[in-house]
């Protein structure tokens, strides 16, 4: 192939060369053979040279055929020419030609991030009701929609907002919240998940029976009833949009939803609650400016006069009705008097509802706080009960003044205790999990051992000045600490202050596993300030441990490590503290003298 594929070529050039002799002919003078002969020999070398190369070429693809995918020859070099070209003044074409991509990218505007987040969304094929917060938030718009309806439907009805001139206006409105009534039905509802049997399910016909099996199906159909066919009739009347305000259970759905991802929901309740009451008035305001237009504005003392604006003066009048201020002008004519009876009934049955439902959402958003009022008075009882010195009657006072301020409750297992193991496990996790796990002693050991650690761990607040341990008791816990910083304090006057532990710090651990004696405090730790911090019992380690003997072995060894390199350290220091106690130490207890104190705060900040 390559030899057929060269002879072609030689062709080709051959042809190329023979086409450039006449050309070049015509240069020279054509009656002279020994110049024809020159030019002959000429061609015929550089046609060697050629040959050469392309036999050269040919090696190389035999002994490499990997460095070009196809047989084809690679074109030569261009001459080195570019400098030149560019130095030639180019044509205004070629100009314009470079020109316009770089003007095109200077142009190009890069949307919001919001909005490339909005081009990108996909809407998911099931929706979780329960934690989408994008079903949220459609839930707000067909909220608005509807109360578009419940507040607008009886004012337009009334009073006379609604005329010839903004009739349109009007209409495009009710019709933008239809187009949402009917979105709401037909692309997010059949999409809602829901639970049967214990399983969620996904499946798309599924959610779409259920969700047409349902009450709230039915009534989302019937608020959709095109009424308004009777425009054509009677006239474009408010009231055929009446059945718009069937879709009220979207309005509670929203409140559950709204409530649950709030932090402080109760304020959006005492503001629903409100709303309710305003919207009662709004009601009795509009019926009253009805029946003052149907009797005739100003035609007595009781009805609406037609004087400045409406809506606010008949608002007026319907407060001082509801709340039965007095003050009203006595009604003339039976319907007046009918009506200002079932003004009053309703006022009463209406504010006696709205005042206990505001009393139970102010008690549900202070139950905590009345919680902790009613711990504190009972302590407080107690302690004058018998007689506890002022001082001590006070830190009591302080410490549930500043538990309740930091932490907004005072015990953390109270809140906890009622939800499951898991949920349990997995707020302890997030909480105390990185502080854990910084503890060299527990590093090593098994996840899972640790995890089983974290729910036993006690959050426990300390005051400016006191003990958390003491020198020569018995040590059961280990702390961590969590906010705030201890000292480690001793000397001749107990005020020497050798080393200040802060938050992430861990002291008291060998005390875990300490046997035979071993677990005694060696130093006095006072917290410096408010101090926040975990403690771990030794009861419920050893409990933990029993079901994981390998983390046990382990932790044991760490143990032994560290009381050994203990007792190393404060051997070289035995004579000068024997020369400067006051007491000589006993051979059960380390280190009683000022040195020991300064190793041991140094080896509790490591």
């Amino acid at each position: 192939n390559l030899h057929s594929q060269s002879e072609d070529d030689d062709e080709e050039e051959t042809e190329t060369a023979v086409r450039a002799w006449p050309s070049q002919l015509k240069e020279r003078p054509a009656s002279s053979a020994s110049q024809a002969s020159y030019v002959v020999n000429e061609r015929l070398q550089e046609l060697v040279k050629m040959f050469k190369e392309r036999t050269e070429r040919a090696k190389e693809k035999l002994i490499d055929p990997d460095d070009s995918d196809d047989d084809t020859p690679t074109p030569p070099p261009a001459p080195p020419e570019e400098p030149e070209e560019e130095a030639q003044p180019a044509s205004p074409e070629r100009e314009m030609e470079e020109q316009q991509p770089q003007s095109r990218l200077c142009c190009k505007v890069t949307p919001p991030r919001w909005i490339r987040a909005l081009l990108q969304y996909r809407f998911p094929s099931s929706i979780d009701p329960f934690t989408n917060l994008v079903y949220v938030l459609w839930l707000f718009f067909v909220t608005l929609a509807w109360n578009w309806n419940v507040w607008l439907i009886p004012m337009r009805w009334a009073f006379p907002y609604q005329t010839p001139s903004n009739i349109y206006l009007w209409l495009l409105a009710d019709y933008l919240c239809d187009l949402i009534y009917i979105l709401d039905i037909m692309v997010f509802q059949p999409r809602l998940q829901f639970v049967r049997g214990g399983d969620i399910v996904f499946d798309k016909k599924d959610m779409r029976k259920n969700y047409m099996k349902t009450f709230r199906f039915k009534m989302d159909v019937i608020s959709l009833v095109p009424l308004e066919l009777f425009y054509f009739k009677t006239g474009i009347n408010p009231l055929l949009r009446f059945p718009r305000l069937l879709k009220v259970m979207s309005f509670f759905e929203f409140n559950d939803r709204l409530e649950a991802i709030l932090t402080k929901a109760y304020v959006y309740r005492v503001i629903r609650t409100t709303s309710y009451l305003l919207y009662c008035l709004h009601c009795n305001a509009c019926l009253f400016y009805w029946i003052s237009a149907y009797e005739g504005l100003g035609s007595t003392k009781w009805v609406y006069d037609g004087k400045g604006n409406s809506y606010i003066r008949c608002y007026y009048f319907a407060v001082k009705t509801l709340i039965t201020i007095g003050g009203l002008p006595e009604p003339t004519t039976l319907f007046e008097i009918i009506f200002q009876l079932i003004n009053y009934f309703v006022g009463v049955f209406a504010f006696s509802i709205m005042i206990g439902q505001m009393r139970d959402v102010v008690g549900a958003a202070t139950s905590g706080q009345t919680y902790y009022r009613a711990c504190m008075d009972n302590t407080v009882k107690y302690m004058a009960s018998y007689r506890i010195p002022k001082d001590v009657q006070n830190r009591v006072k302080t410490w549930y003044n500043y538990t309740w301020q930091s932490q907004g409750m005072l015990d953390e297992q109270e809140l906890l205790v009622q939800l499951p193991d898991k949920m349990r496990l997995d707020i302890a996790v997030d909480v105390n999990y990185d502080i854990v796990s910084k503890v060299s002693l527990f590093q090593g050991c098994d996840r899972q051992m640790i995890f089983d650690m974290l729910k036993s761990l006690r959050s426990v607040v300390y005051l400016p000045g006191d003990y958390v341990c003491k020198k020569g008791e018995v040590g059961r816990e280990m702390y961590i600490i969590k906010a705030g910083e201890v000292q480690v304090v001793g000397g001749p006057d107990g005020k020497t202050v050798f080393v200040t532990l802060k938050s992430g710090s861990v002291f008291g651990e060998i005390s875990l596993l300490a046997v035979g004696g071993g677990n005694r405090r060696t130093a006095n730790v006072v917290a410096h300030g408010f101090a926040n911090l975990f403690i771990l019992d030794k009861k419920d380690l050893n409990e933990i441990l029993v079901h994981y003997p390998e983390s046990q072995k382990l932790l044991r060894k760490k143990h032994f490590k560290m009381y050994n390199q203990r007792e190393k350290n404060s051997r070289p220091h035995l004579l000068h503290t024997h020369r400067h106690a006051q007491s000589s130490p006993s051979p059960s207890t380390f280190g009683k003298s000022d040195h020991n104190y300064i190793l041991l705060g140094l080896w509790w900040s490591a």
